[in-house]
């Protein structure tokens, strides 16, 4: 085989879109460390609420009347809080007055967001979700007692009607908002490219940003061929957590988690899903397993870079699995490779010519095109 770049790189040849605001640039850093081409599309903005006269005012009635029970949904919206009441000099006041207040967290980066401020969480959601810190609640005596409750962005999630049935004082806060993407074209460019098979991946970080994208995809009837290729693992939609992926699962996508609810377990899962033993779709062929990449393909190891033409080509064969393609049908299921039965011959010569010895684009005569292929991985 003619010598063409190693695979060092699980993600070489892959365009990866982060859909949120905040730490993309985390993100992103560690997925173009393993090859990757990542641009950010995020759906919406984290909106702080630094100066919401409103929260400062719940804040101050807080200092005034300490809550017995504090329950944190997320990491980012404590700490905003935190930030808001340092920024309007009741920093030291609000620490004092939640020195004996029970602290609730509904996943490990809330817990996180309360150990740094110097707290200590009391117990802490396992699902992440706030049908198991409403199941807590329920288990505990609420007549009379005062409960604080941090929200996120999306606002009320059911606990906020839970507490107060239960006879509880409620102080609902809301700490941040989702504001509109910073740059709407780029989220629509993201929907089209992850429909049409310029995009490998797309990553999800919160669930109004997932909601938000979906809703994009939707305007640009994009969402069925998105569908259809993460339902065949062609294109990978991965989210921090089971909260984030809800949105997803309602709209019949397939998701992949993280195995935890890190920023880093995401990296890790997506480079795991394009890896030499990941879940990434690959067919055995005559020259070596063979797997698709936005950019090109990789055969045993070796990434091969083709045109968007060339890679429309082989993907149309890839997705028939060694299945025989005529060029009519070629043309119709991979418009980039020619409009017509000519072109179709030219990008194939030159998809071969990109090759170099691995012929794996094989004519078979009077019929049309297939992959070299011998089982599907």
């Amino acid at each position: 085989m003619t010598a063409h770049r190693v695979l060092e790189s699980a993600l070489v040849g892959c365009t990866i879109v982060v859909a949120a605001d905040r730490r993309a640039g985390d993100l992103a850093t560690a997925l173009e460390r393993r090859g990757a081409h990542v641009y950010r599309a995020p759906a919406l903005t984290i909106v702080p609420n630094v100066d919401d006269r409103e929260l400062m005012r719940r804040t101050r009635a807080l200092i005034a009347d300490p809550p017995d029970t504090m329950v944190v949904t997320t990491g980012v919206g404590f700490r905003g809080w935190m930030d808001a009441a340092d920024e309007n000099g009741l920093a030291d006041a609000l620490s004092g007055a939640l020195r004996a207040t029970q602290f609730i967290a509904r996943g490990p980066k809330a817990h996180g967001a309360i150990q740094q401020a110097g707290f200590v969480a009391d117990w802490v959601a396992e699902s992440e979700t706030a049908a198991e810190v409403g199941e807590y609640l329920r288990s505990m005596p609420m007549t009379g007692r005062r409960v604080a409750i941090q929200h996120h962005g999306a606002g009320a999630d059911g606990l906020d009607d839970l507490i107060t049935a239960a006879g509880a004082d409620l102080v609902s806060l809301t700490v941040y908002r989702w504001g509109p993407p910073p740059d709407p074209r780029i989220v629509e460019r993201s929907v089209v490219e992850a429909a049409t098979g310029a995009v490998d991946a797309v990553l999800f970080t919160s669930a109004p940003a997932a909601s938000e994208w979906i809703r994009a995809a939707e305007r640009r009837a994009s969402l069925a061929a998105i569908r259809r290729r993460a339902r065949t693992a062609r294109l990978l939609l991965a989210a921090v957590g089971p909260i984030t992926a809800a949105p997803l699962r309602d709209a019949d996508l397939r998701a992949t988690l993280a195995e935890r609810g890190r920023l880093g377990s995401l990296a890790r899962c997506v480079i795991g899903f394009f890896g030499a033993d990941g879940a990434a779709p690959a067919l055995r062929t005559s020259f070596g397993r063979l797997s698709m990449r936005s950019g090109g393909v990789v055969i045993d190891g070796e990434f091969f870079p083709l045109s968007p033409a060339g890679t429309s080509l082989i993907g149309a064969l890839f997705d028939a699995a060694g299945g025989v393609l005529s060029r009519e049908e070629i043309a119709a299921r991979a418009p980039r490779a020619g409009q017509n039965a000519h072109a179709v011959e030219m990008a194939v010569a030159r998809v071969r010519d990109a090759l170099g010895e691995a012929d794996v684009v094989q004519t078979v005569v009077k019929r049309g095109y297939r992959l070299a292929v011998e089982e599907y991985v």
